[in-house]
């Protein structure tokens, strides 16, 4: 039986040989692109095509045609590649457009010749390439995902967008449609071909980024305001009251060692005939185990993301279905007279309800593997990216290097709410933080009292300082706040007992203004050391460790100066190592105008209670934000606390 896929659904892959058809009603170009674990081309060798159709565990068609076949060997696929890439070009001489032609048709079939999975590409208009569907690695086996990314500047693009250089990309296109053999009678010329002109860009999915890409692009989450309405608002980024987008984008680690990565983990125990491979913690890429599980939470994200848009897709499609067979029931002069109605109206009903109960089977499927997945993964994870009730607090020991990255929370969606997807956020941190205390955001905002949400907003911080300092060398991350009425003291208190904040907090307009004008300072000397190549040159007063600023509750405290220094530090400050973190109600800061709204837009917001205020960059799916906390009289803050200072005062841990 085949599997009818939508855009962005998935399916296992059962056997290592496998053919992919292509059924176009128009002559196109079938290739095949070779990706990376980052989803990038490395290469001309990266993609089959009329000039060089052999890859290895790939061949390619040497022409273009209606019909196509694409035989895969998935064994003989180079462990260095993690995707498999079908894209369908129009070829020069032939339709201008895909939205021109009958939509095209790819399935993959067994060794046997039964096709086991479809997917037809519906919805391109003025796209000329479009990358049909992919097979990827998870989990020690292979899937098969349906894509149905088009570019409306064809080949070009869709190799720029895969992180090929755009001369490269140029070249590399040129060459494949010149060796295609040409549908019309012209001359292939840069002004006929779509992919070869133009600026290059894939202006297609919300996010910038091609759907069912192994990683969005830069940057890290768009933060917007969360009030509908408000001025300034970034539209599609929750201005305009829509969620904030995600970007799990991996991480770009410099690596100064040429040694090889860690080897993989261990393989999963071989799962019964017909089922799943078993999950098994850290079994994605990477160069270390932290690496590893860091692109697993990524991966689980974007599965869940796609496994519940197929759902809600195909319930969606089955409502409209059962109205539009509603109304042709009733508008029937035939169906008025006897019971014949009321029959009709069962079959739509009855048809309606099979195919959610169908998708819903696939749905439940996904959710009890990602489940699976969830159960190993979560205990597994180092302190930086664990919750707060994880065992592996009590025995954690000040590391040696600096994160990849730490957890700010979880993330769920309702179709399954106990199935929770860690929130991480890379480090340094590119942009900055901000933890809305105002009781505009949401609804479980709005039904919580005033005191408690600001209370809970700042313990919510200091959680979160707690956490970066833990997880960072000594003195490798310093602390600054400002408090400039005092109203977060009793937040606070924990961090000034342990003496782990690099000043007493800042208080007053003077206190405000002195702090900040410290740390404008250093952003201007360390831009200036770095643009005139020598670093080793700053003052020695110049403190080189990063800076992370908390300021509570804005704008008390702040004159006009103040405020530009602080917006300075928002912009400027990640690029040399000075981070923001805000504790602030935005109504609050209404009397400045909109002079502060790109301040706002350039923080992550976060919320102290659950929000559904950020979308994930897949199918911009709203998802239900809620922060990490230690548990009711846990002590593992103080803990944690205890062995920072510890570590700051240079006794052994």
């Amino acid at each position: 039986m085949t599997a009818e896929l939508v855009r962005g659904q998935n399916h296992p892959v059962s056997h290592s040989r496998v053919e992919i058809r292509v059924s176009a009603g128009t002559p196109v170009l079938a290739l095949a692109a070779l990706a990376d674990d980052a989803g990038r081309f490395s290469g001309p060798e990266a993609l089959a095509h009329p000039g060089a159709p052999a890859l290895p565990g790939v061949l390619a068609p040497e022409a273009p045609a209606e019909r196509h076949t694409l035989p895969v060997d998935l064994d003989a696929v180079p462990a260095a590649v993690h995707t498999v890439r079908v894209v369908l070009v129009l070829p020069p001489g032939g339709p201008v457009r895909f939205g021109a032609v009958p939509a095209s048709h790819v399935a993959l079939a067994d060794p046997q010749g039964a096709e086991t999975v479809g997917y037809t590409l519906t919805g391109l208009d003025a796209e000329t390439a479009v990358v049909a569907l992919e097979l990827y690695r998870r989990q020690g086996g292979w899937k098969v995902r349906a894509v149905g990314q088009g570019y409306a500047d064809g080949l070009g693009a869709l190799l720029t967008d895969g992180g090929m250089a755009a001369t490269e990309a140029v070249a590399l296109a040129s060459a494949a449609l010149r060796t295609a053999p040409r549908t019309g009678g012209s001359d292939i010329t840069l002004a006929a071909v779509p992919s070869l002109t133009g600026d290059l860009r894939a202006p297609r999915s919300p996010d910038g980024a091609p759907a069912g890409a192994p990683e969005p692009p830069e940057p890290l989450p768009v933060p917007t305001s969360p009030y509908a309405g408000a001025p300034g608002a970034v539209p599609g980024g929750g201005g305009d009251g829509s969620p904030a987008t995600i970007s799990y984008a991996h991480p770009r680690r410099r690596r100064t060692s040429t040694e090889p990565p860690e080897p993989d983990p261990r393989a999963a125990a071989p799962a019964e005939p017909g089922q799943p491979p078993r999950p098994v913690a850290g079994d994605a890429s990477g160069w270390s185990m932290e690496e590893r599980l860091y692109n697993q939470v990524w991966g689980m994200f974007e599965d869940l993301a796609r496994s519940v848009a197929a759902y809600r897709s195909a319930a969606d499609f089955a409502d409209s279905r059962m109205d539009r067979e509603l109304d042709e029931a009733l508008s029937d002069p035939r169906h008025r007279l006897g019971g014949s109605a009321d029959a009709a109206r069962d079959a739509a009903r009855a048809r309606h309800d099979e195919l959610v109960a169908r998708a819903r089977a696939v749905l439940d499927r996904d959710l009890v593997q990602l489940a699976a997945e969830a159960e190993v993964v979560e205990p597994a994870l180092p302190a930086a990216y664990a919750r707060w009730d994880n065992p592996v607090w009590h025995g954690h020991r000040m590391p040696e290097e600096s994160p990849l990255a730490v957890r700010l929370g979880d993330l769920l969606l309702p179709e399954r709410p106990d199935l929770a997807i860690p929130m991480l956020v890379r480090v340094p941190l590119e942009r900055g933080l901000w933890i809305d205390n105002g009781r505009t955001g949401s609804e479980a905002a709005m039904a919580t009292d005033t005191d408690r949400l600001r209370r809970a907003a700042m313990d919510m911080a200091v959680a979160l300082v707690v956490r970066m300092l833990a997880v960072h060398p000594a003195h490798r991350l310093n602390v600054h706040v400002i408090d400039a009425a005092g109203a977060g003291a009793a937040s606070l208190a924990p961090l000034l007992r342990a003496g782990v904040l690099a000043a007493p907090p800042a208080a007053g307009a003077a206190g405000v203004g002195a702090m900040l004008d410290g740390l404008t300072r250093r952003v201007d000397l360390v831009q200036m050391a770095l643009r005139a190549g020598a670093p080793e040159d700053l003052p020695p007063d110049v403190d080189t460790a990063g800076q992370l600023l908390l300021v509570h509750d804005f704008p008390h405290g702040f004159d006009d100066r103040a405020v530009t220094r602080l917006r300075y530090l928002a912009d400027e400050g990640p690029q040399v190592g000075v981070h923001l973190l805000m504790v602030a109600d935005r109504d609050e800061a209404s009397a400045y105008g909109p002079l502060l709204d790109p301040l706002w837009r350039s923080l992550m917001r976060l919320s102290p209670v659950p929000d559904q205020h950020l979308a994930d960059p897949w199918v911009q799916h709203a998802w239900t934000f809620e922060p990490d906390l230690p548990p009711p009289g846990s002590r593992v803050l103080d803990q944690a606390l205890d062995l920072i200072a510890r570590a700051r005062r240079g006794s052994r841990p």
